[in-house]
């Protein structure tokens, strides 16, 4: 059997589940269904970013922006 978990809910929290539970569900599958997308989300999100982290950044061009951005404020002095 699963572990019963009790929340403190609010306003927003009301409404949420009343928006959940419009298709007839009762308040624990819509809660039980929110949770796991929730995580789902969650799991997507973090994979996207290490995705984008391990993308290969390609050939530097051989142009340092911090040296070209110090020269030019050096000549506005």
């Amino acid at each position: 059997m699963a572990d019963t978990i009790t929340i403190r809910s609010d306003t927003e929290t009301e409404h949420a589940l009343d928006v959940l539970t419009r298709d007839g569900s009762s308040r624990s599958a819509a809660i039980r269904r929110a949770v796991l997308e929730s995580a789902m989300r969650q799991e997507r999100a973090a994979a996207m970013r290490r995705a984008v982290l391990s993308m290969p950044l390609g050939e530097p061009d051989g142009v340092n922006i911090a040296d070209e951005i110090s020269r030019s404020r050096g000549e506005e002095r």
